[in-house]
């Protein structure tokens, strides 16, 4: 658990929401041009839609937005360390063993299923005949 129990940032200033408005405007610069050049082989399409959302991205990894994004995909990496994985076998294990489980309510369900039709449909339905 990480011991930060509150983060103190500064506000975002002007100048991060003028690097955002400006990575977006990027953003939708690379999707336009995409559609624009049409006409374009597919690589050409491609690369300046690559170019505007690497842009975009590096301008936005920049603000106090990114900057805190990149702290979480830090912290988030250090927790993944802390995983315990399962192993080949028990990973198997685990998914016969639902596998297993997953028949027999299957098997449980249709005799209920059976059962209900057989009282409802064939018994109760026919009284007031």
């Amino acid at each position: 658990m990480n011991a930060k129990v509150e983060k103190t940032e500064a506000p975002n200033n002007g100048f991060d929401v003028v690097k955002l408005v400006l990575a977006g405007v990027l953003f939708v610069a690379g999707m336009v041009a995409y559609y624009y050049f049409a006409d374009w082989n597919g690589w050409g399409r491609i690369g300046v839609l690559s170019a505007g959302v690497i842009a975009a991205v590096a301008i936005t990894s920049f603000t106090g937005f990114g900057r805190s994004g990149r702290e979480y995909l830090s912290e988030s990496r250090f927790e993944l360390r802390k995983v315990v994985w399962p192993t080949r076998d028990e990973t198997i294990r685990t998914t016969l063993v639902i596998m297993v489980v997953v028949v027999i309510l299957s098997l449980l369900l249709g005799l209920i299923d059976v059962i209900l039709k057989w009282v409802v449909l064939d018994h109760l339905l026919k009284l007031g005949h």
